[in-house]
């Protein structure tokens, strides 16, 4: 904390009182007042007295004392007046509150993870990246990468405090609450990290979570950059992956977005552009001519790479049985999909209309 932030609130405050009016920290060295001469004597008596009685007014000297509010147990800094009066006592907590306000507002903005949040956000210029990374000794190139973990159901505001205690180093890695829902980590990594590492770090928090609060999550993996100005992106792609996986990957819960394949370029289009491909793909009839059995029995072929006998022998049919399904396909559709230009358009239009029938529009 930087003493010409007390010193340039209690000079303003030398104009409103003819008491001496100052801040001491915690080993009572007096830091800023508005009578020169005071500053940096130490007050050990006062000190301990606060450190003794830090939600009371304390007096010490002749003078007036009180804490400033603060994160630790132990008082940081503390206001004191002149005088050990009722108006030295009304002074001091009026000090206090302006104290305060200045102490907050500084810490802000020298808050690295406030900094972090800017640029996540998109709320710093680029420009300002660069300024505000020097003047808080923010080391800019470095491998980080962002995990977004969203709840599901009803927010749970310890989520935040579990994800902390899991990577307490608050001057390396990052944990942010971006909205109601959704927590960001920030993750410093090794020179040597990859996507695997990503991963096994994602199942930690949720597992820890689960654990701990009973908290059900879905998680979405952002790529790895190496300067901070590329977080902005990472985020972005963290929160991607969760979106398009809650489409096409709705049988997991941490998706990484390097991983999303065909899906992620899809979410990306335009509705009335997939609508318009699969009318084109399905002249003869629409998607929805086939039934359940029939969708399933595409679906294992895919998973069995358009291998015949393979995918009967997964459907406990004999292989003529799957042959006759397929022919059945191409009779509706026009496509066979044991032609592997055929597969790909068909695997598309299917992956088309979940899309679809995700944002509400039944095609």
């Amino acid at each position: 904390m930087s003493s010409r932030i007390f010193q340039s609130v209690v000079l303003q405050m030398k104009d409103c009182s003819d008491r001496a009016v100052g801040v001491i920290d915690e080993q009572g060295t007096v830091v800023a007042c508005n009578e020169l001469a005071c500053i940096g004597e130490k007050w050990a008596n006062a000190a301990s007295l606060l450190a003794a009685e830090q939600d009371a007014q304390v007096i010490s000297g002749g003078f007036t004392f009180k804490a400033l509010p603060g994160w630790s147990g132990q008082f940081d800094y503390a206001a004191f007046v002149k005088g050990e009066d009722e108006r030295a006592s009304l002074i001091c907590s009026m000090a206090v509150i302006a104290l305060n306000g200045a102490k907050t507002y500084y810490e802000e903005k020298n808050d690295k993870a406030a900094f972090v949040k800017n640029i996540l956000c998109d709320n710093i210029l680029l420009g300002d990246i660069y300024v505000r990374a020097k003047e808080l000794h923010f080391v800019s190139e470095a491998p980080r990468a962002v995990i977004l973990v969203r709840q599901l159901g009803a927010p749970d505001v310890p989520v935040v405090d579990v994800i902390s205690g899991l990577y307490p180093d608050k001057q390396t890695d990052f944990v942010l609450s971006v909205s109601e829902t959704d927590v960001a980590l920030v993750k410093h990594l090794p020179d040597t990290a990859d996507t695997r590492d990503l991963y096994k770090i994602a199942q930690t928090v949720q597992e820890a979570l689960t654990r701990d609060l009973g908290v059900k999550t879905v998680v979405g993996i952002g790529t790895i950059v190496g300067h901070i100005r590329d977080l902005a992106r990472t985020y972005k792609e963290a929160q991607v992956a969760i979106d398009v996986g809650r489409v096409f990957e709705t049988e997991r819960s941490i998706i990484n977005y390097e991983n999303l394949g065909i899906g992620r370029l899809i979410y990306q289009l335009p509705t009335t552009l997939c609508e318009m491909f699969l009318r084109e793909v399905f002249k003869k009839n629409p998607i929805d001519a086939l039934d359940q059995e029939t969708l399933f029995t595409i679906n294992k072929f895919f998973e069995n790479n358009l291998n015949v006998s393979e995918t009967a022998r997964k459907l406990f049919v004999h292989r003529n049985t799957l042959v006759y399904r397929l022919e059945k396909i191409k009779k509706l559709t026009g496509l066979d999909l044991r032609e592997f230009d055929d597969a790909i358009t068909f695997k598309v239009a299917l992956m088309v209309k979940k899309y679809l029938v995700s944002r509400g529009i039944e095609s």
